[in-house]
């Protein structure tokens, strides 16, 4: 288990935008992920600004619950806690398979602090797919480039900077926008992943 402050600037890009960026650094990982999205029928969680998910790789698996940062130490970027628990592939296949259950570890004792009553309504109800790659970017910052895939066939591409340094984040989002000619804005900027799901799904 781990839980860590998240700190990161997040823009989706073009198509042709993304795969430059994915051509002109080093790669330091690359893989598939996929993404199982949980939440009760009425959106508790949502209207809480909490996400909840089982991601599944190649090899293993865990589950990640970001709640807000009841502290945060910028203002500038996304900021949240993320809670991980880790899962051996077989589990979390066999979990996402049942599509209703009640979690446990840490995420279980979360519920159970803040939401005893609704934690048994919580289910599955969408999913995506990830090629993630994290790069080597500007000033050894890591890049993560998402092409990500959603139930009704749509697919999305995004950038992700996350550090612990905001300064760090804004000096090499500042030139990446710059060499590739692209901008944040209210459309780009922060757009969830989970509500994307939501959008696209069958």
């Amino acid at each position: 288990m781990s839980k860590n402050r998240e700190i990161e600037a997040k823009t989706l890009l073009h198509k042709e935008t993304y795969q430059k960026i994915v051509s002109d650094f080093p790669v330091k990982s690359d893989f598939v992920q996929e993404n199982y999205y949980f939440d009760t029928p009425d959106k508790l969680l949502k209207k809480h600004h909490i996400s909840l998910r089982i991601r599944i790789y190649s090899d293993h698996a865990e589950q990640t619950m970001k709640v807000p940062d009841p502290n945060p130490v910028q203002k500038n970027y996304h900021e949240v806690i993320e809670i991980n628990d880790n899962l051996t592939h077989a589990q979390a296949k066999e979990l996402v398979a049942k599509k209703h259950f009640t979690f446990h570890g840490n995420i279980g004792q979360y519920f159970s602090a803040h939401f005893a009553k609704e934690q048994d309504a919580v289910s599955l109800f969408t999913w995506s797919k990830t090629r993630r790659i994290l790069m080597n970017g500007p000033q050894d910052c890591e890049l993560t480039l998402d092409a990500t895939s959603y139930p009704d066939g749509y697919e999305d591409f995004e950038l992700e900077i996350e550090n612990d340094d905001p300064v760090l984040i804004a000096n090499v989002l500042t030139k990446l926008e710059s060499d590739y000619n692209f901008k944040q804005n209210s459309s780009n900027t922060n757009q969830s992943k989970i509500a994307r799901a939501s959008i696209h799904k069958k």
